[in-house]
């Protein structure tokens, strides 16, 4: 394992070259894709992972006029979020009141 560190970075960035670290898998170390400097997959372990994604209140929202594909109902409920860069569109969450099947459209 290489202990080139230039700089102080957070975990997930290598502190010899700056590039984001990949995943970490099965191996004992994370492998920098830029620089090769090994990383022990143990500093991982205080990391905590948060997802941003949607809950069920955000799907009781306003009411439009779309079929649902899974059971046929007419109406589904929708939340937008912009999930992609600024300069792209927003994501619609398509969601059926009747059977809570789930739709993603990208506008």
């Amino acid at each position: 394992m290489t202990d080139n560190k230039l700089f102080k970075t957070e975990i997930d960035f290598c502190s010899t070259c700056g590039t984001i670290l990949p995943l970490p898998g099965r191996d004992p170390t994370v492998k920098c894709y830029r620089c090769k400097t090994e990383v022990d997959v143990a500093v991982f372990n205080t990391v905590e992972a948060k997802s941003e994604g949607l809950h069920s209140e955000d799907f009781s929202g306003p009411v439009v006029d779309r079929q649902c594909s899974q059971c046929g109902h007419d109406g589904m409920t929708y939340a937008t979020r912009q999930t992609r860069s600024a300069d792209e569109g927003q994501t619609i969450f398509y969601s059926c009141p009747q059977c809570k099947f789930q739709e993603i459209e990208n506008s």
